[in-house]
């Protein structure tokens, strides 16, 4: 079997793996999962319908050997999946991961965090987009408070899931105002915080670009305050933006998809619940392992399945965002499925 490396018609090589282990939330957040459409209603994915965890483990091993060191495991919410601690156990025991992490709302944290610990998760990631109540009440569509976040991270932090990240989407008129205080807040906690350009994921969150406030803006607000100065990238296809603060006392990132692309060293695929790859956030479709996975497929029959689909990438979405004003886009997938 070919264990070399894969790589893209860019060159781009495999490095992170994105697993989404649900398309169901607890949450209804207005960027990702409005309640207007995902209602009670809403058919979300049935069980038969999901990847086991032997599944998910048995192709997470292929991709690990065609390049990916680092495992993130993403929803939907990921600690709505009952006993993902037993997926972590086995993820962990897979040779080739160096960095197996995890991104919630936090709200089961309390409850879960030392058991992710034990079960071989090294570091968290936490979305947190206000520490205003009203706001991050009408963020996240009345379903939590920001004290049960809180908590959720405080959890985290004692199991030793650290560092922990938080991260904050950011919308113009929604909650802008509240950067600087989310900053301070978490320079004092030592927490490592990523501000988010919101994006025009999928087709239902009525994304306008009037919405976005551009990181550079974000930086100017925080800097102001805060004096901050670049510290760069800390690998080639990092998605953060660095900025340390002048005082020493921590740093912040910018995820800046929209106004400053990173197409160009994008390492990332993701697998959806239902067993499909995508190579790109803003994709209109992904490529099914799952099928063949229970027709009896070899390892060897879907590693090639895998490498045609890479060897084919072409993807640079966000580069050609405004390139292309009058060309139709196709419909994308829903952040929910395939994670952020």
């Amino acid at each position: 079997m070919d264990d070399s490396p894969i790589r893209d018609t860019f060159h781009r090589p495999l490095r992170d793996l994105r697993i989404s282990v649900t398309d169901r939330c607890n949450f209804r957040c207005t960027y990702c999962m409005p309640a207007e459409i995902f209602g009670e209603s809403y058919q979300f994915l049935s069980k038969a319908q999901v990847l086991s965890f032997e599944e998910i483990t048995r192709l997470t091993r292929i991709i690990v050997r065609l390049g990916a060191v680092k495992v993130r495991i993403t929803g939907g919410e990921p600690l709505v999946r009952q006993e993902l601690e037993k997926l972590l156990v086995m993820l962990r025991q897979i040779d080739g991961v160096d960095d197996l992490t995890l991104t919630t709302n936090g709200y089961y944290l309390p409850q879960k965090a030392q058991a992710l610990k034990d079960a071989g998760l090294n570091r968290i990631t936490v979305s947190l987009d206000s520490l205003d109540e009203t706001v991050f009440r009408h963020m996240n569509g009345n379903r939590s408070s920001v004290q049960k976040v809180l908590d959720g991270i405080t959890a985290a932090e004692q199991a030793g899931l650290s560092p922990i990240k938080i991260n904050a989407v950011v919308q113009r008129g929604v909650n802008d105002h509240t950067v600087v205080d989310l900053a301070r807040w978490a320079k004092d906690k030592g927490y490592i915080l990523r501000f988010i350009e919101y994006m025009d994921v999928g087709n239902r969150n009525g994304w306008r670009m009037d919405d976005v406030v551009p990181a550079k803006e974000i930086v100017e607000r925080i800097h102001a305050v805060m004096p901050l100065e670049e510290a760069g990238r800390s690998y080639k296809s990092e998605v953060a933006l660095r900025y340390r603060y002048a005082d020493g006392g921590g740093e912040i990132g910018l995820i800046a998809s929209v106004t400053m692309p990173f197409c160009g060293a994008c390492s990332r695929m993701r697998l959806s619940p239902e067993g499909q790859i995508f190579t790109c956030l803003f994709a209109s479709q992904g490529t099914d392992l799952r099928d063949p996975l229970r027709a009896g497929a070899s390892d060897d029959d879907i590693e090639q399945i895998i490498r045609r689909t890479w060897g084919e990438r072409v993807d640079r979405y966000s580069e050609l965002r405004f390139l292309e004003t009058d060309t139709p886009r196709d419909p994308k997938v829903e952040m929910y499925h395939i994670g952020g």
